[in-house]
């Protein structure tokens, strides 16, 4: 019997979280090396499974399955594809930064005689995250993804609700009531989604006999599972609307804003670099895998949608007074790019929403983060308290910028080769929905520069003139980001080695080919 590395990939997470929150409440440094230890096993096993992953190999690969509920035909079934093995290689990466950033966000503190914010839970809530979140990218077995796309919430709720940002211009009763109507707004959100998927999935048992992604897909390639088109519509509207609250989507997504300017840094990177990618991934392997008759008849409508969530997202960042909620709006354009490039139906399209999940998540951790160790300086999440600071700090100001950029797309930065592949991708099938979506990019110039603008440059307040520059600990942070974000935007090559395979069994499974050029290049 072969090492079972992927559950080994996710129960690594899930022990540390356990063995983290056992830590005495005495511990809390020992607590917080904990957690980066784990963190970095994981990025460990993450790797290999990168390294063993054959892009040229079998679709789903590394593959496990036991027998779970028999009764039900529920098994534990996991599997990996390229696209998957890209995203699990991001959560893991990422997550070790976030405990890093978030060292000293989780410090108590006296509030009147409570002790406030205990330092291990935090923590442990960050890693039990990640084990579920690489379990979702891993399941090929429907049912075990829903138990784990929806047991995601309770973590998040808490790290919402009960570690929210200390930068609070409101005082701190008022910023507990607006922690606690994020966190409540967030789950409410996303459990009607998944109630609403609970139903397709009952649905799809009792049209297919099973929740094995690849029975179904055999089942369908061999003509002994026929949907009714009516039935495989309804079905792919379940599936679909939870993913779009996750992802999240115009007009599912204003949880989003709400739970990234309550949250600290880390944790609002944790939630829109890591866990919304959960919604976009399943779209591609289950709305697309399963229900691919009905993913073209939604095609013009997911593409509306997209294009608004490109252009209302970028509007209103333009015209936000808070910095989370600024990255957060610009998130919810960037996701809009994603979905895009996904139904565009598009070999690079496809390729460009799946490396746009990547850099997406990159780009948005260093710009968060930045902001975040900015935000703690000055004590403000306000744009209109700042002023002056890259005379003060450069090095902060210069790796915001060098963030902000990334967020714009800017050629030479990873960003740059997703949006370019996804509006290329569009424009060959859908050239009025490309050519709508490139004012998203004007947009992201104008928010990204304007943010920059207002915060860095001009005369020093008094109140940032004696703002300290990077620590050492902040350097450590985004310094492999940034060099990642260069590197993977001069040579994405080995990102697309791995992920355009997968892609091309996407293609294959919704029946489309890709537009042949009008002209033909010169041999």
């Amino acid at each position: 019997m072969s090492f079972p590395l992927l559950t080994a990939t996710a129960a690594l997470p899930a022990i540390g979280a356990i063995a983290t929150a056992a830590v005495p409440a005495a511990k809390r440094t020992a607590a917080k090396w904990l957690a980066l230890l784990f963190s970095l096993a994981t990025l460990v096993l993450a790797i290999t499974v990168l390294v063993r992953f054959d892009p040229d190999g079998d679709r789903y690969q590394l593959t496990e399955s036991h027998a779970w509920i028999a009764d039900f035909g529920v098994r534990y079934e996991l599997g990996v594809d390229g696209i998957a093995v890209a995203l699990i290689a991001l959560t893991a990466l990422l997550i070790p930064f976030i405990v890093l950033a978030g060292w000293h966000d989780a410090d108590p503190l006296e509030t009147g005689n409570k002790r406030w914010r205990p330092t291990q839970g935090f923590f442990a809530l960050i890693l039990a995250v990640e084990a579920m979140v690489i379990l979702s990218f891993e399941a090929t077995d429907v049912f075990l993804f829903y138990i784990f796309f929806e047991a995601m919430l309770i973590p998040l709720y808490f790290l919402i609700g009960g570690f929210g940002d200390r930068a609070h211009e409101h005082g701190e009763e008022k910023a507990a009531t607006q922690r606690s109507y994020a966190a409540v707004k967030f789950l409410l959100y996303n459990l009607a989604g998944g109630l609403i998927m609970l139903a397709a999935v009952i649905g799809l048992y009792v049209v297919a006999g099973n929740f094995s992604l690849t029975e179904i897909a055999e089942a369908r390639a061999d003509g002994s599972l026929d949907m009714a088109t009516s039935t495989e519509r309804w079905l792919f509207l379940g599936f679909f609307f939870a993913f779009a609250v996750k992802a999240p989507l115009w007009p599912l997504h204003t949880w989003l804003p709400n739970a990234m300017q309550e949250s600290t840094a880390p944790v609002a990177v944790l939630i829109t670099a890591v866990v919304d990618k959960v919604g976009t991934f399943a779209m591609l392997r289950f709305c697309l895998g399963l229900f691919p008759e009905a993913s073209e008849w939604a095609t013009p409508v997911v593409l509306v949608l997209a294009v608004v969530s490109i252009i209302y997202g970028a509007l209103l960042a333009v015209g936000q007074r808070d910095i989370k909620r600024l990255i957060a709006y610009a998130s919810i354009s960037h996701f809009g790019f994603i979905i895009m490039g996904i139904f565009a139906m598009t070999s690079q399209g496809q390729s460009g929403a799946t490396l746009y999940m990547v850099n997406h998540g990159i780009s948005t951790a260093v710009l968060m983060l930045i902001a975040g160790f900015l935000i703690s300086r000055r004590g403000s999440r306000l744009i209109a308290d700042f002023g002056g600071v890259q005379k003060v700090a450069p090095v902060l100001a210069g790796t915001f910028l060098i963030g902000g950029l990334a967020t714009l797309s800017l050629p030479g930065l990873a960003p740059f080769v997703s949006e370019f592949l996804v509006l290329v991708g569009t424009f060959t099938r859908y050239p009025v929905i490309g050519i709508v979506a490139t004012f998203g990019i004007v947009l992201a110039a104008l928010y990204t520069l304007v943010l920059y603008q207002r915060t860095m440059t001009g005369p020093v307040r008094p109140e940032v003139s004696a703002m300290p520059d990077l620590r050492v600990r902040e350097i450590a942070v985004v310094a492999p980001l940034v060099v990642l974000l260069v590197f993977l935007g001069v040579y994405p090559k080995p990102l697309t080695d791995v992920v355009n395979p997968a892609v091309k069994h996407t293609m294959s499974d919704v029946q489309k080919q890709d537009p042949r050029p009008e002209v033909e290049a010169a041999k």
